[in-house]
C-alpha cells in the first residue's frame, strides 16, 4: 500500500528523469531526495498526518480516536445531505426495500420497489401474495426466489405477531426472515430515530482503510467502531462513510486524486492520486449523473435516478 510520500515522491523524481539529469543512480538518488523535500514544502499538510508517520511510530489509540472523529467531522461538511438512499414512505417499505438491496445497487430497488409497493402496500397484502408474481415484481434484484420468500415470511411475521407494524426494536426485527443487524440498524436508524452503525460492504471497506479496525466481521466492525464515536453520530456516520465509499472511496480503484479528506487517509495512494483521472472515477452527485434515488431529499444536490426502463 504506497503512502502519500512515496507516491509524490514517484512523481518528482520522473520529472527530473525528464530533464536529461538523473543519468546515474546517485544522480537519480539525489533526484529522487530532491522531489521528496520539494513535496513536503509545496504542501505542509501532504505530509503532517498519520499517513506520513506510519512507518516511523505507530498511531496510538488515542491518535486514532482523534483522526477518526476528525475524518466524520469532515464527512459531514462534504455530505451535509447524507441520507439513506432507498426510497421509502413508511417503516414497512423501508425493511421491504433493505432486504431487497442484499447484492444489488439501492438505484436498482428503487427502481423495481414502485410497482412492488403499489400491489402489496401492506404486510398483510404482501403475506397473501401469489409467491410467482412478487418473484416476476422483483426480478431486476436478483436472487428473487429467495428474496421472496424472506419479503413474504417478514410480511407473514408482521401480520402474525406484531398487528402488521414493524417493531422498533432490534431484538424484534433480527427475529424476522431476511433480517440481520444491517438490516435492522437502517430500519431503526431511519424509520424510528434510534441510533446504530450499518455496517455494509462500503463501510467495512472504508473501516479498514482508515484503521478503525483491522476485522473483517461486521459484528466485530460494528463494536470496535462504536467505541470511536458517540452513540449520537452512529446513524449519520453510516450515511457519510457509506457515500464516500460509494462516489469517492471506491473498492477497485478508489478516486485518491478527488478526496477531500487524503491528509487523514493512512491508505492514501491505494488508488488513483493524479488529479485529473481521478475526478473521471467519482459516481453520482460528485461526478455529474443521477443519483440512486427516484424520489432524493429535497437538499439533495444531483439529479433523481431514472425509473426502470428509461434512460439517465
Amino acid at each position: 500500500m504506497a503512502t502519500r510520500d512515496t507516491a509524490e515522491t514517484g512523481t518528482g523524481a520522473r520529472g527530473t528523469a525528464k530533464t536529461g539529469t538523473a543519468r546515474t543512480g546517485t544522480a537519480k538518488a539525489s533526484a529522487d531526495a530532491a522531489g521528496k523535500r520539494r513535496t513536503a514544502t509545496a504542501d505542509p499538510s501532504r505530509t503532517a498526518g498519520p499517513a506520513a508517520h506510519r512507518a516511523a511510530k505507530p498511531e496510538s489509540r488515542l491518535a486514532m480516536v482523534r483522526r477518526a472523529r476528525r475524518i466524520n467531522r469532515e464527512l459531514a461538511e462534504v455530505y451535509p445531505y447524507a441520507h439513506p438512499e432507498l426510497d421509502f414512505r413508511n417503516p414497512f417499505e423501508l425493511l421491504v426495500a433493505t432486504v431487497l438491496s442484499a447484492q444489488t445497487t439501492d438505484l436498482r430497488v428503487n427502481q423495481t420497489t414502485p410497482a412492488l409497493f403499489a400491489k402489496y402496500p401492506t404486510p398483510e397484502d404482501l403475506a397473501a401474495a401469489v409467491p410467482e408474481e412478487v418473484e416476476e415484481l422483483i426480478r431486476p434484484t436478483g436472487f428473487f426466489r429467495a428474496k421472496t420468500k424472506s419479503i413474504m415470511g417478514l410480511s407473514a411475521a408482521l401480520r402474525d405477531d406484531f398487528g402488521g407494524e414493524v417493531p422498533g426494536r432490534l431484538e424484534d426485527l433480527v427475529k424476522l426472515p431476511g433480517v440481520g443487524r444491517k438490516t435492522a440498524f437502517v430500519v431503526l436508524g431511519n424509520a424510528f430515530g434510534v441510533p446504530g452503525i450499518t455496517v455494509d460492504t462500503h463501510f467495512m471497506r472504508l473501516a479498514r482503510r482508515w484503521k478503525w479496525t483491522e476485522s473483517d466481521d461486521p459484528v466485530k466492525i460494528e463494536a470496535e467502531v462504536a467505541t470511536i464515536f458517540p452513540k449520537s453520530e452512529w446513524t449519520m456516520l453510516s450515511h457519510r462513510v457509506i457515500f464516500h465509499g460509494r462516489r469517492i472511496c471506491h473498492a477497485r480503484k478508489p478516486a485518491c486524486g478527488a478526496c477531500p479528506i487524503t491528509h487523514l487517509c493512512p491508505s492514501y495512494g491505494e488508488g488513483e492520486t493524479d488529479p485529473e483521472k481521478a475526478a473521471k472515477l467519482l459516481k453520482y452527485e460528485k461526478g455529474g449523473f443521477p443519483g440512486q434515488r427516484l424520489n432524493p431529499p429535497p437538499d439533495y444536490p444531483g439529479r433523481p435516478a431514472p425509473p426502470l426502463g428509461a434512460s439517465g
